[in-house]
């Protein structure tokens, strides 16, 4: 019965002492690497139903874009990807971000210093698991892309932290998809056709 109480009190210490430490972790990671932006107006050009959503996504990108899922670290396939090109939504075509921001963090996920127009990207405050953050999402749908830190490299010193799934990358000199196309003729502002007319060299 001792044995057993003493056993008991040991592991409560041992709860209590892990809930303080990961608390304080917690807070540090926050102070240190979360910025705080929240211009997101709830209302977005592009908009469908769920039901239209999930029948235009395959399953892991409705999972991330619409239900703002998160892929498992070092698996995207964009993680490793070196070649020059740009990234658009793959929920709606938007231009997102061009390869000569993206950066290898280390952090399992593709990263980039910033988007290929200020306006292509939306910030919410996002309280989940714990943690404050910022999430990120793209300003033609609302679709979830990932989240920004504030420890990324110059000049911007961000990391935008992004999943494959919500992304198509075109290199360059190759043909766009459909769904790329269809932004570009009739939603893309000004703006974003130049900024992707002048980084692939088709002015």
């Amino acid at each position: 019965m001792l044995l057993y109480m003493k056993n008991k009190i040991l592991f409560i210490l041992f709860i209590l002492i892990y809930s303080c430490t990961y608390t304080q972790n917690t807070r540090d990671m926050q102070s240190r690497h979360s910025i705080t932006r929240n211009n997101d107006p709830g209302q977005y050009p592009i908009e469908l139903s769920s039901e239209d959503w999930k029948n235009k996504l395959e399953p892991m990108q409705y999972h991330v874009l619409r239900e703002a899922g998160t892929e498992r670290p070092f698996t995207g396939i964009y993680y490793q990807n070196k070649d020059a090109g740009i990234y658009y939504s793959a929920a709606t075509g938007q231009p997102l971000f061009a390869s000569e921001a993206k950066f290898d963090s280390g952090c399992g996920w593709p990263s980039f210093f910033e988007p290929i127009t200020e306006g292509s990207i939306l910030y919410r405050k996002d309280t989940t698991h714990g943690m404050i953050r910022t999430e990120i999402i793209d300003s033609s749908s609302g679709s979830h892309l990932g989240h920004v830190f504030d420890d990324g490299p110059p000049p911007t010193g961000l990391r935008y932290c992004m999943n494959s799934a919500a992304m198509i990358f075109v290199k360059n000199g190759a043909a766009a998809p459909a769904l790329v196309k269809e932004y570009m003729e009739k939603n893309a502002s000004e703006e974003e056709r130049k900024a992707v007319a002048e980084f692939t060299g088709e002015l």
